[in-house]
């Protein structure tokens, strides 16, 4: 009997992750402006409900770090981090040309100039990034940022919201020391952005899982778009119509991530878990529940492998908190009570004040069994006939993008911060890191080597044949 319950602690002990977290208590200050659908309060409305709900007890929290503006350069073009940095709300009328040429203001499409858009974007992909870092130094096997997941931003454009990829520069960061990364979006949009960087090399797979025809935004991602080059076959593109339900989503991606993760054997994932997916959000057309979303976050985090979670769209922010505090409670496997405590932002949850919400009926799932089956039958073949595990030549890992003295003073600020904040889920203490995942010995670059493949921004590779834009 003892050896037994020796046996389920021992389980139970390795079910939990080591997941940091990342806060920034400005972020909800942040605003594109009136009537615009992205409201950056729902992440600051979603690190409250953490709190609320005592997850920060599980998690080792940390304060995102603004990304320098060479480690943005590292896929953006200079010229247009250069142009984020100096734009303002005050001096945007003497840019014209360059607000057009970068697609950034209104008149020109649906990426505003706001006040601190570049603190923003570089706090957004500071924590990605270092999120990255965190689970390449076997700190962490679960990293966080409800305030990254922008995947529709260009080398030299902002798009769908999105100025900076901070998906992106956190998976080129991770490739540093993995030899394949995966990519895997549930936002309703494609991830184009994504697809678009990795669209020419085999060291990135995408799979993204979105609403896709009718002109929907952004209008790519059709099942035949399947990568370029050395990249063929390793983007892969789910189109669902609109409607699709919990029952019905599953019966996709579970088959789908399973074959993707047996064959293609990433050493680390990197997840968007973009909220426009659920029933009843401003722009998209989805009928998911937040228990259905959370099912998918469930599921990658089931293979064990070290795993960056982002955030992306959601537009009923009341509903994209619901869902990230949900996936957050996931994430570090403890159970979220149905009923949401008080917190800052109470009244936003009435009448019934629950974490889960209900599926439309108005709503037709217009995703057929006989769809589903189709496009899972074309899905799983494209799988089957990748070329397994590709490898890789080695060289020296270059160093990190940040000057020595900037990243020496980071890591002062870093521990200076991490001796402030209470070590959640550490034991009181910094413990020698172990193991939550063994990667298959392919999987993971010997230290101090790095593919000779190093995948560019793909501004040289052919894009996906676009569908009629919205």
């Amino acid at each position: 009997m003892s050896e037994r319950l020796a046996s389920q602690a021992v389980h139970a002990a390795d079910s939990r992750a080591r997941v940091a977290y990342f806060m920034d208590h400005h972020v909800g200050g942040y605003y594109y402006g009136q009537h615009h659908p992205m409201k950056p309060h729902r992440v600051a409305m979603t690190h409250n409900l953490c709190l609320a709900y005592g997850l920060y007890r599980h998690m080792e929290v940390y304060r995102p770090r603004a990304a320098a503006a060479e480690e943005c350069k590292k896929f953006h073009a200079a010229d247009y981090i250069d142009f984020l940095r100096r734009v303002t709300p005050d001096n945007a009328e003497s840019l014209l040309e360059a607000l057009q040429r970068f697609n950034v203001g209104r008149q020109y499409g649906d990426c505003p100039i706001f006040d601190g858009i570049w603190d923003f974007c570089a706090t957004s992909a500071g924590g990605s990034i270092d999120g990255a870092r965190k689970l390449m130094s076997g700190a962490n096997d679960i990293a966080v940022n409800w305030a990254g997941g922008l995947h529709h931003a260009k080398k030299s454009e902002a798009s769908g919201f999105c100025y900076v990829n901070d998906i992106v520069l956190a998976i080129l960061e991770l490739l540093r020391l993995h030899a394949r990364v995966l990519y895997v979006d549930i936002d309703v949009h494609h991830g184009d952005g994504v697809e678009e960087a990795f669209y020419t090399t085999d060291r990135v797979m995408t799979v993204s899982f979105h609403k896709y025809g009718d002109n929907f935004f952004p209008g790519t991602g059709d099942v035949w778009d399947r990568g370029f080059g050395a990249g063929e076959g390793y983007a892969l593109n789910v189109p669902l119509k609109d409607g699709i339900d919990d029952a019905s989503f599953q019966r996709l991606f579970q088959p789908v991530m399973s074959k993707v993760i047996e064959v293609y054997q990433p050493g680390a994932i990197v997840m968007q878990c973009g909220a426009d997916s659920l029933a009843h959000d401003r722009l998209g057309c989805f009928n998911l529940t937040v228990k259905g979303h959370g099912q998918c976050v469930a599921y990658i985090r089931s293979f064990r492998i070290p795993l960056l979670v982002l955030g992306g769209g959601g537009y009923n922010i009341r509903n994209v908190a619901r869902c990230w505090l949900y996936e957050t409670s996931v994430l570090v496997d403890v159970p979220a009570d149905a009923q949401i405590p008080y917190n800052d932002y109470w009244e936003y949850f009435a009448p019934d004040y629950s974490l889960h919400i209900q599926p439309s009926a108005e709503l037709e799932n217009q995703n057929t069994a006989e769809y589903l089956d189709k496009v899972k039958s074309k899905v799983l073949e494209q799988v089957r006939q990748l070329r397994g595990a590709p490898a890789v030549q080695m060289q020296h890992m270059p160093p990190t993008l940040l000057p020595a003295d900037e990243e020496d003073e980071g890591e002062e600020e870093e521990e200076e911060e991490e001796a402030d904040l209470p070590m959640m889920g550490g034991g009181g203490g910094r413990q020698p890191p172990t193991l939550w995942h063994a990667p298959s010995p392919a999987a993971v670059l010997p230290p101090g080597a790095v593919s000779s493949r190093e995948p560019t921004a793909a501004s040289e590779a052919p894009p996906p044949t676009p569908s009629p834009q919205p």
